[in-house]
């Protein structure tokens, strides 16, 4: 069993910062990708930020110079620093592994999710 925990959303003003973390435990056996996506209502679920092997990373465009992704790999944990927030970064932000685990290795990597955390930016 893979669990992901969430922590870190909230309300902020337009401007501010805040910082999401997601530590994934269990029987972890390698982290192939981690990620940021996010859910505005009754829309689909967007890719955000992503961090592949090593530290090549990708953003969604509206983010770009505001958001950072980073890896804390001895703690399996994702992060999102953001900056700058806008009313339009307001959603549910939910993390998202891609990895193997020790019951089948080398097997097909699969994905796993976090909770989901709400970011509300307002003044």
């Amino acid at each position: 069993q893979v669990q992901l925990v969430e922590s870190g959303g909230g309300l902020v003003q337009p401007g501010g910062s805040l910082r999401l973390s997601c530590a994934a435990s269990g029987s972890i056996f390698s982290i192939k990708s981690m990620a940021w996506y996010r859910q505005h209502p009754g829309k689909e679920r967007d890719l955000v930020a992503a961090i592949i092997t090593g530290s090549n990373t990708n953003y969604l465009d509206s983010v770009k110079g505001r958001f950072t992704i980073s890896r804390d790999n001895a703690k399996n944990t994702v992060y999102l620093q953001m900056n700058s927030l806008k009313p339009e970064d307001t959603a549910v932000y939910y993390c998202n592994f891609v990895l193997t685990t020790d019951r089948d290795p080398y097997g097909v990597s699969r994905n796993y999710w976090g909770q989901g955390t709400q970011v509300t930016v307002s003044s």
